[in-house]
């Protein structure tokens, strides 16, 4: 009946839902005609007249035979294909789950496979939902888990059922008809038709092999967030399966195998343990309020060494911007490109930016300093490292730059979510009780989402010797703004500290690393970096936009920066870096582009 889809399947039964202006029914009639079928068998129940009126009789010459289900509303699948079972037993056949869609490769796969009884299966997801099974090396099927069985602590075993079987006329008249007969006149019709190959199973009368899937893509429709996901996953071109996933802005676990090169984070933080004890806490977590604004703060004020009236939480670095921004800075100085967020935030009569003449938008203090002198702006905004360049500052042109600003009456905003990626001999952190106090106009961001690798915790921290602007902003967020996961993430870290610091070693080594990787792909011009990711120029073969589209096509998202006013339609992208497993994966494709 498709009630979670609300309104769309008010009237219509799921098979009729459109993706991208193709009904199920139809994408499944298609691949099942380009198969040979003999004849589809439909059972109906629930608006059923709409799909027998829509349909008629025979699809493109296939015979189509209807068998209705009038009692849909208290019975399960078991009981739909019971009333089919005297067509089951008279040829071979493929049963499918109408609220599927899925590419026609996964059919050819099932069809193509020489032996006789196959359940397609694909490796377990965590946006996968119903019944999974267990598998021996030879691909046999070991186990049938629904949801009552299911463990989480066993999924890297798991496979889940793509709901598309290939059974013989033999298996089905000699196994699973009887079987599906006996079940239903003793048990009843309310259960799932995988009891009866659980049965089988239990009773070792069951030759059935699992196919694994290896990369075809399908997707189950439930609900609103499945249709807006299959729309992405099967848009018709390759600009709008992009377009989708590209406005979706993250949740890329939704996507099976997606390999996000677009958003930044640290892939070595945090560490395992730290992940455990935070996994061990998580019931208490999800039952317990978070504490209040103050009491974070005093947690942030431990993290960072600075005191408690000089620093606040945001959820995310995101919320502080917005909060900060909207103080009304005047007009405000910044380099183009940078983080978009700070800018879009101004109104076009505010902004004054300064794009680097440089072919990699490299910038120095000095650099700043001269071009903002004659410029009358009211604040200057710096990325350090700048974000898609990766260029950076040192600590003693962040000084210059505090001083430089100080004497002008310029407010200073850093944001130094990046900083702490820099290979330098000393910090260059302005996180600093001393130096913020000396210099009151100064006021320093700093995502965790991005250095300390949890994005999902949603934790920025602002930082200034200004005390009334921190009040102020304070007063302006939600005094829960943070949840008690990142609330108990704060608490935990000066723990782990030691292990953090190890982790922008490892990272900084694996940036060295990917840097020479990505040098040899033919196309891509590299520009060195300080933060997690590098600034590249597509130099021949493709446009950046091109290059983008062909990297989704191996499930790999990257961002592509033409589209950004600084470039001037020139192509450039950003790559974040990742594991090394993950780097190597991604040069492997563009080389063979």
């Amino acid at each position: 009946m498709g009630k979670r889809l609300g309104e769309l399947t008010r009237d219509n039964t799921k098979c009729m839902l459109e993706v991208n202006g193709i009904r199920l029914i139809d994408r499944t009639l298609e691949s099942l005609h380009a198969h040979g079928v003999s004849r589809v068998v439909l059972v109906v129940g629930y608006q059923g007249r709409n799909v027998k009126d829509y349909l008629g009789s025979s699809y493109k010459g296939i015979p189509i035979i209807y068998v209705d289900n009038p009692d849909y509303s208290t019975t399960n699948n078991i009981y739909s294909l019971f009333l089919a079972k005297d067509l089951l037993v008279e040829e071979d056949t493929l049963l499918l789950e109408s609220d599927l869609i899925f590419d026609p490769e996964v059919l050819t796969r099932l069809v193509s496979d020489p032996f006789p009884n196959v359940a397609l299966v694909d490796k377990y997801e965590s946006w996968m939902d119903g019944t999974v099974v267990t598998l021996d090396g030879n691909g046999r099927i070991t186990r049938f888990i629904d949801k009552e069985g299911f463990r989480y602590d066993e999924i890297k075993d798991y496979y889940k059922t793509v709901n598309i079987y290939k059974f013989s006329k033999e298996f089905l008249s000699r196994y699973y008809v009887p079987f599906l007969e006996a079940y239903c006149r003793s048990l009843g019709g309310t259960a799932y038709y995988e009891q009866v190959l659980r049965i089988l199973l239990h009773l070792h009368e069951m030759p059935l092999k699992a196919l694994p899937l290896s990369g075809e893509t399908w997707y189950e429709i439930d609900d609103i967030q499945d249709l807006d996901i299959a729309k992405g996953m099967f848009a018709p071109s390759d600009e709008e399966h992009f377009r989708s996933i590209s406005s979706r802005y993250g949740g890329f676990w939704r996507y099976p195998q997606m390999l996000d090169f677009c958003y930044l984070v640290n892939p070595y933080f945090p560490s395992p343990r730290m992940i455990d004890e935070m996994k061990a806490s998580f019931e208490t977590l999800l039952r317990e309020y978070p504490s209040g604004m103050r009491v974070n703060a005093l947690l942030a004020a431990k993290n960072f060494g600075v005191k408690q009236e000089h620093i606040m939480v945001g959820n995310g670095a995101a919320e502080l911007i917005k909060a900060l921004m909207e103080e009304g800075q005047g007009r405000v100085g910044y380099t183009n490109p940078t983080f978009e967020e700070y800018p879009n935030r101004l109104a076009a009569e505010q902004r004054v930016p300064f794009v680097p003449a440089t072919e990699d938008f490299s910038y120095t203090a000095e650099d700043l300093m001269g071009y903002f002198t004659d410029k009358p702006i009211d604040t200057l905004l710096l990325v350090n490292p700048d974000n898609p360049s990766g260029n950076f500052i040192p600590f003693d042109g962040l000084v210059k730059l505090v001083g430089w600003t100080r004497e002008k009456g310029i407010r200073l905003i850093v944001d130094e979510s990046f900083v702490d990626f820099a290979k330098t001999d000393s910090p260059c952190t302005l996180i600093d009780d001393a130096l913020m106090e000396a210099n009151p106009h100064l006021t320093v961001i700093k995502s965790i989402s991005k250095a300390y690798g949890v994005p999902g915790l949603r934790l920025g921290i602002l930082a200034s010797g200004d005390k009334a602007l921190i009040e102020r902003l304070k007063r302006s967020v939600s005094i829960w703004n943070i949840n008690s996961f990142g609330e108990f993430y704060m608490q935990i870290y000066e723990k782990y500290h030691a292990d953090y610091l190890h982790a922008c070693q490892l990272f900084q080594d694996e940036r060295e690393h990917f840097f020479g990787a990505l040098s040899e792909v033919p196309f891509l011009k590299v520009y060195p970096s300080q933060s997690n990711y590098f600034l590249c120029r597509v130099t021949g073969r493709f446009s950046s936009h091109e290059l983008a589209l062909k990297l989704l096509r191996h499930n790999i998202i990257i961002k592509d920066c033409s589209t950004k006013a600084a470039f001037g339609g020139r192509d450039y992208i950003r790559l974040a870096v990742r594991s090394r497993d993950e780097n190597e994966r991604l040069v492997r494709v563009l080389k063979s582009l």
